[in-house]
């Protein structure tokens, strides 16, 4: 959703409290009308029907102002999708609850959504074209079946996971989605190497960075306004594990997940994999798109008092995410009349490999360490098992700290930042014994 400038969170029921037909040009596009009732029509109404998983017969007779009843009861059912918690819907944003993450390969269905813009109206798959230019020897264009044709096609489980996980947890709050937990996905994508399109196109001795463009237009509909583009380092883009994306989980992407094309840039903010993937090109400069400045997807270089205010020039750029784990099973909350639980989860470190996971259920006072598997390839999250006993009836809480391979572990508490980025502060469910 995008807010009044004067706001500090994004609560729609806010936002239509204030001014209903202000709320409704900016989450629906929908204009206020002399008699109050402003038809849905166009981006409005393809906003509205997406979010809802279906068409609206009568949306004519929908007053100003109105929250449809599924919205606000938030048991929204977005086509394709199963069990995802929507943040807002224009853009549209969801996360996936952590006890729905338990598999190893995130199912389609299951896989959060992050949208900066309006989710483009054509995405047929025959008719795409990926523009490659900026600094190359060679600018090509390919259609997906050229992709297909001239690269060898990879399968690779690869974890993504938005800057802003986590951001919900941060006191005082940060601006912006207010992601808790489910804003992390490890599927099974199908493309060819990034790299391996770059060198056809011959990437010139000056170039800087990438720069990327999907098919997503702004939320004010202003025409040729985009609502991110942003770049990666040459060197992280030449990395092998980088994907230009059509397939999800055996079969097509999903059209929330950036069907029908799309970059995965894994072990860094999801923002770099850039979905509806029009054109890459390549500058001798740090690209400067939308995103990309100011502090957009920035941290202060240095830490800061929760609450403090950092200058602009303080700020870097994310790069790799922070190592992090979660636990997926069981659900938090919890009441068994057992002693004895299975618990289980996922970890990931950004651009390196998770060394250790260790639980505790004593508050941190001691830790067991849990079985820890191997990546099925580079950046695919690892699975970890553990078996607990608890020595008594009462309320516990199983806490999970993940330590990469340089040996940086996972901190209690949230490192602040002005814009509540990388909170990978451990993971903790409650569980009652009885």
């Amino acid at each position: 959703m995008r807010l009044p400038k004067s706001k500090k969170l994004a609560d729609i029921f806010e936002l239509y409290a204030d001014d209903p037909d202000r709320a409704d040009w900016l989450v629906f596009g929908r204009k206020p009308h002399n008699d109050r009732r402003g038809f849905l029509k166009g981006v409005g109404l393809a906003t509205m029907g997406a979010v809802l998983g279906a068409v609206i017969p009568f949306h004519r007779n929908m007053p100003s102002g109105f929250i449809p009843e599924a919205i606000a009861a938030n048991r929204v059912q977005i086509a394709g999708k199963d069990g995802l918690t929507v943040l807002n819907d224009r853009p549209v944003n969801a996360e996936t609850p952590a006890h729905l993450l338990n598999d190893e390969v995130t199912p389609t269905a299951r896989h959060f959504i992050r949208n900066n813009g309006v989710v483009p109206d054509e995405m047929d798959a025959a008719s795409w074209r990926l523009r490659i230019d900026g600094l190359v020897n060679n600018p090509l264009t390919f259609s997906i079946e050229d992709l297909r044709k001239k690269f060898d096609v990879v399968t690779q489980r690869l974890t993504i996971e938005c800057g802003g996980n986590g951001r919900a947890f941060f006191d005082p709050p940060a601006r912006g989605n207010q992601w808790t937990l489910g804003a992390v996905a490890c599927s099974e994508w199908t493309g060819v190497r990034l790299a391996d399109v770059l060198k056809a196109a011959g990437v010139k001795e000056n170039v800087v960075y990438t720069a990327h463009v999907g098919a997503d237009t702004h939320l004010s509909g202003k025409e040729g306004k985009l609502p991110l583009s942003r770049g990666v380092p040459i060197q992280k883009a030449m990395n092998p594990s980088n994907l230009i994306a059509f397939g999800m989980n055996g079969g097509p992407l999903h059209p929330m997940n950036g069907a029908p094309l799309r970059l995965v840039i894994p072990g860094w903010p999801g923002s770099c994999s850039h979905k509806w993937l029009k054109r890459i090109w390549l500058r001798n400069v740090v690209h400067d798109g939308p995103k990309m400045t100011g502090s957009a997807y920035r941290v202060p270089y240095y830490p800061v008092f929760p609450g403090e205010k950092v200058p602009e020039s303080a700020m870097k750029i994310i790069h790799a995410m922070p190592v992090k784990s979660l636990i997926t099973s069981p659900q938090t909350g919890l009441s068994t009349v057992g002693r004895d639980l299975s618990v289980a989860g996922h970890t990931w470190a950004g651009d390196g490999v998770v060394e250790r996971v260790d639980v505790s259920i004593d508050f941190g006072a001691s830790w067991k360490r849990a079985r820890l598997a191997l990546p099925a390839n580079p950046y695919a999250w690892q699975r970890w098992t553990a078996e607990l006993r608890f020595p008594r009836k009462g309320y516990y809480e199983v806490w999970a700290r993940a330590t990469d391979d340089k040996g940086v572990s996972q901190p209690f508490a949230i490192a602040w930042n002005p814009k509540g980025y990388l909170n990978n502060s451990m993971h903790r469910i409650s569980v009652r014994v009885s």
